[in-house]
């Protein structure tokens, strides 16, 4: 199973990256879990210094905007 975490406060990007995230799991039919990660401190833990912050497998992968779908998915498919 691929463990997935948003890193942010909420804001509107981490909304949609949260959407965008939940979008391709589904289209690839993946065995996957998304967890939102607002903890200040839990984010700098994996060195984001900007959010939305994308975390797949405990390995940061993304920060400081909205990734696109297709961003997503090159992500993804390798699991």
């Amino acid at each position: 199973m691929t463990h997935i975490r948003v890193l942010g406060p909420g804001c509107k990007n981490c909304t949609e990256t949260m959407r965008l995230l939940q979008e391709a799991i589904e289209e690839l039919e993946l065995d996957a879990t998304i967890e939102k990660e607002s903890d200040v401190a839990t984010i700098l833990k994996y060195g984001a210094l900007s959010t939305p912050g994308v975390v797949i497998d405990e390995k940061l992968v993304h920060s400081g905007s909205v990734p696109s779908p297709e961003e997503i998915r090159s992500w993804l498919q390798p699991h």
